[in-house]
């Protein structure tokens, strides 16, 4: 059996799809795939769905069952062996989620991000005092060194905005988002600052939903999509609701998601006056 944990990276999740799209273009069915290594079908199904580790015998037997060139089989197994190292984030486990693990890994893979946050300035444009403020009453009982390595994470997830292929990352938000004050008048003050500087660069558009707009489509709770410029992988959703958050991935659903962000987009204050809407926040800071 492949070695199970508890979230795929993006490289596994690509070569899962990889493998099964040459298993069906050589007509070769989970039973036969399953004989060639001598286990059952449930095991080449969780390969290809990245929900074990990727076994280079495993996976260098079924390519040659698959008809791949020697050529084709060296290149997968070396993509095989960088997919199933763990990512920079990998340093954070002891206060990193595994479920959300996959989250920073599709964040960091995206070259497209959109968001709707009803609650709280979204992680990437967090400053460190308002993270360090939030963190702290989400994890009342954690010990210092453990807040300070969250506050760390989040951090280190904020590079990626400012990479040569960083993605765009276009968020609305609820007018409630500043209206809340998080850490204080002058934590809000800075974070505030900060979203100002953010509006200026080319990969982040945002958009503010003001109390006057009345209700809209995505009132449910926020969520994330994600876009890639990896052929293989689809749009996917991260939602968050009442009783947990999960990853959706089915066309219809992504869809649905896209046009409440849509609608919003429409309700919401037009992204070349956001700048100037977050000044008026400020001055009542």
């Amino acid at each position: 059996m492949g070695e199970a944990r508890s979230a795929p990276t993006v490289g596994q999740m690509v070569l899962g799809m990889r493998l099964r799209d040459l298993r069906e273009k050589a007509g070769v069915n989970y039973d036969q795939a399953a004989r060639a290594l001598h286990v059952n079908q449930t095991t080449v199904r969780r390969m290809e769905k990245a929900e074990v580790g990727l076994k280079l015998p495993y996976v260098e037997k079924l390519l040659q069952t698959y008809g791949a060139e020697q050529q084709e089989i060296d290149s997968f197994l070396s993509l095989a062996e960088e997919a199933n190292r763990p990512g920079w984030w990998h340093r954070f486990r002891d206060v990193l989620p595994d479920w959300f693990s996959l989250y920073v890994s599709l964040e960091g893979a995206a070259s497209r991000i959109r968001a709707y946050e009803p609650h709280f300035i979204p992680g990437l444009l967090q400053t460190e005092d308002y993270a360090r403020a939030l963190l702290s009453i989400g994890f009342p009982h954690g010990s210092d060194r453990e807040l300070e390595r969250r506050v760390a994470l989040r951090m280190e997830r904020q590079e990626l905005l400012t990479r040569p292929d960083a993605p765009h990352l276009w968020v609305v938000m609820d007018e409630t988002v500043l209206r809340l004050s998080i850490g204080g008048p002058a934590v809000m003050r800075a974070q505030v600052d900060r979203l100002i500087e953010a509006v200026q660069r080319p990969n982040i558009t945002l958009q503010v939903v003001p109390f006057s707009a009345g209700p809209h489509p995505g009132m449910g709770g926020p969520f994330q999509l994600f876009r890639f410029q990896i052929p293989e992988l689809p749009d996917i959703v991260y939602a968050e609701g009442l009783t947990g958050a999960g990853y959706l991935d089915q066309r219809s659903d992504v869809v649905a998601y896209l046009e409440a962000l849509d609608r919003m987009g429409t309700q919401a204050t037009p992204a070349r006056r956001t700048e100037n809407f977050l000044r008026g926040i400020r001055k009542e800071l």
